[in-house]
């Protein structure tokens, strides 16, 4: 699952902390593709109202696969200071 998430948080697929509704996954995607948040869930709406179904199966998925803000920012190492010359 690490891998998963890593990979995710290398594209930039990540669950922002600010703009979340419910999971965050939304305003990732917006995120991700330019879009602001409300933008992101109104399409995601709008879809779902054309083609019903699978969109209610891959949020719960994306929401589990993405990794969340904090989870990346955890995972990155700290900057070591440099040794004085």
């Amino acid at each position: 699952m690490d891998e998963i998430h890593q990979t995710f948080g290398r594209q930039g697929l990540i669950r922002p902390r600010e703009g979340r509704v419910l999971g965050g996954v939304l305003a990732g995607l917006g995120q991700r593709l330019g879009l602001e948040p409300w933008t992101a869930r109104l399409l995601f709406v709008l879809v779902l109202m054309v083609l019903p179904g699978s969109q209610i199966l891959i949020y719960p998925v994306l929401w589990v696969l993405m990794p969340s803000e904090e989870t990346v920012a955890r995972r990155v190492p700290a900057a070591s200071p440099s040794p004085a010359a």
